[in-house]
């Protein structure tokens, strides 16, 4: 199918998916493939098979690892179908990718353990209703040895050691066991078997995911595209985010913690972290880059809307709102003279927790009259624990430690009862 052929309307279809799936992706292979994938689903209205394998080795998502899902959701925004492929077979492997020894096979009850982990985390990424479920046992076990041997055949000894992981180890005279050699086969298989059409993962699987396109060759399929996406750096700002080196942010962590984690990023990768790891659109992300780049927005707004954004990911609207007061309130506090006034509310004064902020303002002597009260709050003078108040009708919660504060030098610690 050529270009011309298609509508204008298709045809800026085709552009709106092409941009969103290489938005922040290190390499797309072969990039014409991925579009004239992108145009036979447009012009037919079939979805595409995206297919993305874990490896459940490591059960516990951090925001490093939602790179890939980010691209998936994506892809499923535009109407195509996921295949996420939970690597229970391969799994009893375990993915040589990076290791300088053989891995320890996973038992059964390691893999269906970590799989099922895996299942409640992704689904706050993922689309349920666009997302098939699978486990590569479903194909890999029921291969007989004649079936594997005839797999083994389509690739030379020589395409393996290819892999840098590999070469290093023979070089050094470190052990390779044959059976890791079937990792990468078998991972292949997972997209002959499915029918996929485009591959999502990271560049340290690049080898892994190609071999899908040459077993796909070998039993006359047509290749999937692949999109690589770069791996995240973590809280350091230099190593990938992992566990092991404790600069992750895991998505299951209190919201006070992914708020605060996510404050200690390096102002140089906030926009990264935008891009690979949130639901904004590329709208909102050239708008967002624009304003950074021409100094208008300041860092710590931009890193907090970033801390918000992540923790209402994970956590919904109601807790990052919450986190994101705890933090301004800590942040605050730590900011405050240690010789700061204290301020008696009294317990009659309270209703359910809650006063009349007009009347706040006058308990705690910051204003003489009502009126003077309202004036304050009309001028944005007014802040409890950091935010601003401007509802002059309106009623505060209070808790005990509150710092009301009106201008800048004028603040008290709350004492209630």
């Amino acid at each position: 199918m050529e270009w011309a052929e298609l509508t204008p309307a298709q045809q800026q279809e085709v552009e709106r998916q092409l941009e969103t799936a290489v938005r922040g992706a290190a390499e797309i292979i072969p990039a014409e493939e991925l579009r004239r994938k992108l145009m036979k689903s447009v012009t037919a209205g079939v979805p595409l098979n995206i297919k993305l394998g874990l490896d459940p080795s490591a059960p516990d998502i951090h925001i490093g690892h939602t790179v890939v899902l980010h691209k998936l959701r994506q892809f499923q925004e535009s109407g195509h179908q996921v295949q996420l492929i939970i690597g229970d077979f391969t799994g009893r492997i375990g993915d040589p990718t990076g290791k300088s020894e053989t891995r320890r096979q996973l038992s059964e009850e390691d893999v269906q353990r970590n799989a099922a982990t895996y299942s409640k985390q992704i689904f706050k990424i993922l689309d349920p209703l666009k997302t098939k479920l699978l486990y590569n046992s479903e194909w890999l076990s029921p291969m007989d040895f004649a079936e594997v041997v005839n797999l083994a055949a389509k690739v030379t000894v020589a395409r393996m050691m290819e892999r840098d992981d590999f070469t290093r180890r023979f070089q050094s005279g470190q052990a390779i066991s044959v059976h890791e050699f079937f990792y990468p086969l078998m991972q292949g298989m997972d997209s002959v078997a499915n029918g996929t059409d485009i591959e999502i993962g990271g560049t340290d699987q690049k080898f892994n995911i190609l071999m899908g396109r040459t077993l796909q060759k070998e039993y006359g399929a047509e290749p999937q595209a692949v999109v690589l996406m770069p791996l995240l750096e973590g809280l350091d700002g230099v190593k990938k985010m992992s566990k092991s080196l404790g600069n992750y942010i895991g998505i299951d962590e209190a919201p006070n913690d992914i708020y605060g984690k996510t404050m200690s990023v390096p102002d140089e990768l906030m926009l990264k972290y935008y891009e690979m790891a949130t639901d904004l659109s590329n709208d909102e992300l050239a708008s967002l880059r624009q304003a950074v780049d021409a100094g208008t927005s300041h860092p710590r707004d931009v890193k907090m809307r970033l801390a918000h954004t992540l923790v209402r990911l994970y956590h919904g609207a109601e807790a990052a709102d919450a986190a994101q007061l705890h933090f301004i309130t800590v942040f605050q506090q730590r900011a405050l003279p240690e010789d700061i006034a204290t301020c008696r509310v009294a317990a009659e004064e309270l209703e359910d927790g809650g006063l009349k902020l007009v009347r706040l303002l006058a308990v705690t002597g910051f204003a003489e009259s009502n009126s003077g009260a309202r004036r304050l709050i009309e001028q944005g003078a007014v802040k409890l624990n950091g935010v601003k108040l401007t509802d002059i009708g309106g009623s505060v919660q209070l808790q005990e430690g509150d710092i009301i504060q009106v201008g800048k030098r004028k603040l008290a610690r709350l004492s209630l009862g």
